[in-house]
């Protein structure tokens, strides 16, 4: 059963992303901050995290503040979703990565967890579609291909630096293989 708190940031993010679509292959732009909780629920993450994760883009994205989610979801999803969102736009791409990589490393578990689940799909995405596109589809893109692994790897490190072998979720498994199968470039058609 989904909870009225999942029910109403499903509806408030389908509204505020409702027409905006992904960069190259130009899929509805909600598919991103659904398979994003998705990939949480699975994980039996609590509601929090879960509806941050179906809003974690639409502060940086749409007209939505975080006074907004905070009056209509409450104060800990406006601090998740704060936590994962460039103010920022003005700023160079690189200086806004690096901004970003340097928060994470200073964040709650539950943030971390957020981040990677978003770093998992945004890799599984350009996996993808550099997949069906070739190497095309980094025109798409602000940062290139060499500059997008900088970032991934960097934000991985940011992420788990400070874990201990017990603290690993299996998501930062799951973004390590991501990352090194993207790093490598080679995808197994198998």
């Amino acid at each position: 059963m989904i909870r009225s708190g999942l029910m109403r940031a499903i509806t408030y993010a389908s509204t505020k992303h409702r027409n905006q679509v992904r960069k190259v292959d130009h899929t509805p732009f909600i598919a991103h901050p659904y398979r994003v909780c998705m990939l949480l629920k699975e994980h039996q993450v609590n509601e929090d995290i879960a509806v941050a994760a179906l809003l974690h883009d639409v502060v940086e994205d749409t007209d939505a503040t975080l006074e907004e989610i905070e009056q209509i979801f409450g104060d800990t999803v406006r601090y998740l979703v704060s936590e994962v969102t460039e103010t920022d736009k003005e700023i160079a791409w690189v200086d806004r990565k690096k901004q970003s990589i340097k928060k994470v490393s200073h964040c709650d578990y539950a943030v971390k967890l957020l981040v990677a689940a978003d770093k998992i799909d945004n890799l599984q995405s350009m996996i993808d579609a550099e997949m069906v596109h070739g190497p095309s589809m980094w025109e798409s893109f602000v940062g290139s291909r060499e500059e997008q692994v900088w970032y991934y790897q960097s934000m991985f490190e940011s992420i788990t630096h400070d874990l201990a072998d017990d603290q690993w979720h299996p998501l930062f498994y799951l973004f390590q293989a991501l990352l090194d199968k993207f790093t490598e470039g080679t995808y197994d058609f198998d």
